[in-house]
């Protein structure tokens, strides 16, 4: 199947590792340029290095989310050296694990600048050239949380589910102009993240951090984490023409895990 994004010019936020470096080299994979940003040199530098390895023209941002004065600039860069952004995968990094009660409120501020506004602000920055060309892609990486609310994680359900909101919105604004805006849930998909959470979990309940895995992975239905490139062909998918019609869904990559419909 022909996916349609040779030459296309993808923008992949957190692509220093984990789940949007996965990305990246899918959609690289496919034939389209990346640019990929995060806050790290080194993780930056290491998918630069998948990418090169791929064939594709690519470009490394070490860039702050947070800082919304960044975002005009990494953007230009990104038109001067790959052209404008086709296709925009809004993947940002999770904030700590917390109770919902008791927050200060700074910290939900920082987050909701971190998570939620730069998102809607880059997003803001590329959709004119998308517009322009009647062709684009907006995709949200967001947590299983949007659907089924984790523990102990009410930043992270909290802030992403705006996310969940603003891209319905968005989707139906801009349907006729041949861009599509969709949102993707990830179950347990092994990466640091998940790793780092399964050892909060552990040490603030007590137990072993294999417990918390072997429990945690027995809830899956299909029996075992997600492959990082698992979730990362999704999203390629959902660049591609193929997924032309697909606008304002939610789209779950769990293995199962989610008990709702």
């Amino acid at each position: 199947m022909d996916f349609g994004l040779h030459n296309k010019t993808a923008l992949v936020l957190g692509g220093g590792g984990g789940l949007g470096r996965a990305i990246a080299k899918s959609l690289a994979g496919e034939g389209a340029n990346v640019a990929v940003a995060g806050i790290g040199n080194d993780s930056i530098a290491a998918s630069q290095t998948a990418l090169t390895a791929i064939g594709v023209k690519n470009l490394g941002l070490v860039w702050d989310l947070a800082d919304l004065a960044q975002i005009d600039g990494r953007i230009s860069k990104i038109e001067s050296e790959l052209g404008p952004v086709d296709i925009l995968v809004n993947n940002t990094g999770g904030p700590p694990p917390t109770t919902a009660a008791g927050q200060d409120p700074a910290l939900w501020s920082k987050y909701f600048q971190a998570m939620v506004l730069s998102v809607i602000a880059i997003t803001d920055r590329v959709l004119p050239n998308m517009r322009a060309r009647h062709w684009g892609r907006v995709i949200t990486s967001t947590s299983s949380g949007v659907v089924s609310p984790i523990p102990n994680l009410a930043l992270s359900n909290t802030l992403r589910s705006s996310l969940v909101g603003w891209s319905k919105t968005l989707s139906r604004e801009v349907a006729k102009e041949g861009i599509t805006v969709n949102v993707v849930a990830p179950g347990r998909i092994a990466t640091d993240r998940i790793k780092f959470l399964d050892q909060a979990k552990a040490k603030r309940e007590g137990r072993t951090v294999e417990h918390v895995m072997d429990e945690s992975t027995a809830s899956i239905p299909a029996g075992r984490l997600g492959k990082p490139e698992e979730y990362g062909d999704v999203v390629a998918f959902l660049a591609s023409e193929r997924a032309a019609y697909i606008t304002g869904s939610i789209v779950r990559v769990d293995g199962g895990m989610i008990a709702s419909i």
